[in-house]
Parts: C-alpha cells; structure tokens; sequence
C-alpha cells in the first residue's frame, strides 16, 4: 500500500492507494501546534480503525503547502514506516515542463493537480482547486504546465464578509434556488455561490482564450461539490485528483528519489550538533 498526504492550511487530506485504486482517505483538521508523535499516533489508529494493517504501508509521499509542518510528517512517517516520506519540491521528478519564472515557489498540491490532470485526460486542461485559497492551473496540450491564478477560497471570503459585516450572520454554504434572494440568507447564498461561479467562468473562460486550444475544465477541493450545476465551464468533478496526483509522483520518483536522502542529512547534522563539544567560558 501506499500513503499519500496532502497538507493543506485548512485540512489535511490522507489516501491509502492499493496500486492505482483509492482504496481509504481521511480528512483531519491541520494543525501547526501539533508534534510528530501526535501525528503519527492518529494516523495510525486511523489505518487500523479502517481495517488496514500499517505493516503493508510500503512508501509515503507528501505534498505540504505549510513548511513548519514539512519535518513534523517527514519524522511521523519515518517512524511508523521506517523510512522517511518524498516531499514533493524542488528535486522532484514530474514528468512534466514547469514553464513558468521560479518551479521552486510552486505549491505541490498545484504540482500534483497539473500531473494528474494531465495523466487522466492527456489533453489541454484547466485544474481548479477549491481551498482555502482557489488555485486555477493550466497544462496546454503538449503536457507542459504554464501557470495560473489564485483567488481567496469560498470561505475565506465569507469569513471576511461576516468579520466586517456586523448585521451579517453565517449562513449554510449550499446552492440557492435562485440568483435573486427573497431575505438576507438567500441573498448571501447567492452572492457567495452564484457570484464565486462567476469568478471562476470568467478566469477559466480567459485561460481558454489564451490557450486557444481547446480545453478540459476541472475541477477538486473539498468545496468542489457545490459548484456542480451552477458553474458554467466546470466539466468534471473529482475530490481526490491531488491524491492522485500524488500517487503518481511517487511512482515517478520511486527509487529515484528517496525522501531518507534528505531526513538522513537532517539527521547528521543534528548528531554533529550534539556530538560538538560545549564552549566553556
């Protein structure tokens, strides 16, 4: 088996892959002030609370868009593995030309999303992903990836509506029945989805322009559902494309890149720190 893990700054998204099928995924809430023993005991009880045997856990891979958190799950994984995770980033084989400024500064979900993409459909694509942020990315039909846009997510940007709106309360995310609002809920309902939908149409629409190729619209994130009939250009709903993604950086990278290589380094570097001698004044 394989793990897979998606740090996003919200939510962390984890897939058990059993060969190329999704066989599990768990969804937990991310956490900075957390430590590499707490998060390696959840992911364990997640795995056997699900019937799975960690001992079949063969490899890990993990795309983290949170840094403080990239040596925290390196160290969880290494312990319950034996072995440290690939973190997607600079040194990663993708398969595919980053034709933008700086790959480097590339968000790895963004990376794995474009892969993907790309792998399932082998055609021109534009990826959005819902988030915390929305991420709009374009791989043109040679398979190369050009870039993109993002946009505050959808509730990120009703968390600062209600933040300086004070005669506004929270209202359920779900799609209205209609574009005019008959009261305040169904007016925010509106605004949000309908008015969000149209960001999204309007971005994709131009992407396609500049492309002038055509183009297969999809769409991931955890919000992805609710624009389902109510975008325009959205064509193809998949939850779990960046796990996928994911799946198949790491067979890219299998045995070509290990990510102990770099734990190992860390690790020395912390032995030759304790192994130093103490200055005496």
């Amino acid at each position: 088996m394989l793990l897979v893990i998606d740090v996003g700054n919200t939510n962390t998204v984890i897939g058990l892959y059993q060969g190329e099928r999704l066989a599990h995924h768990f969804r937990i809430v991310t956490k900075r002030q957390t430590t590499a023993d707490e998060v390696g005991e959840l992911i364990l009880s997640l795995v056997e609370r699900r019937g799975f045997d960690p001992s079949e856990i063969e490899g890990a891979i993990l795309a983290s868009v949170v840094p403080p958190l990239n040596r925290l799950f390196a160290e969880a994984f290494t312990h319950l593995l034996g072995k440290a995770p690939i973190i997607v980033g600079p040194g990663v084989k993708t398969g595919m030309p980053l034709l933008v400024d700086n790959p480097a500064e590339l968000g790895a979900d963004r990376i794995a999303n474009a892969v993907a993409g790309w792998a399932r459909w082998q055609q021109a694509c534009v990826i959005v992903d819902f988030g915390t942020g929305t991420n709009i990315d374009v791989v043109n039909a040679k398979g190369e990836y050009l870039g993109g846009a993002i946009a505050p997510g959808l509730e990120l940007s009703m968390d600062a509506l209600f933040a300086r709106a004070a005669k506004l309360a929270r209202v359920e995310l779900k799609q209205p029945e209609r574009a005019i609002g008959k009261n305040t809920n169904q007016a925010l309902q509106s605004g949000l989805l309908f008015g969000y939908a149209g960001l999204v149409d309007a971005l994709v629409d131009r992407m396609r322009d500049e492309l002038g190729t055509p183009a297969k619209v999809l769409a991931t994130g955890g919000l992805a559902f609710l624009f389902e009939g109510v975008s325009r250009t959205l064509e193809t709903y998949d939850e779990f494309l960046t796990l996928d993604g994911l799946r198949i950086l790491y067979n890219l990278n299998q045995g070509a890149l290990d990510g102990t290589v770099k734990m190992r380094a860390v690790d020395k570097r912390a032995a030759d720190k304790r192994a130093a001698p103490t200055k005496r004044n």
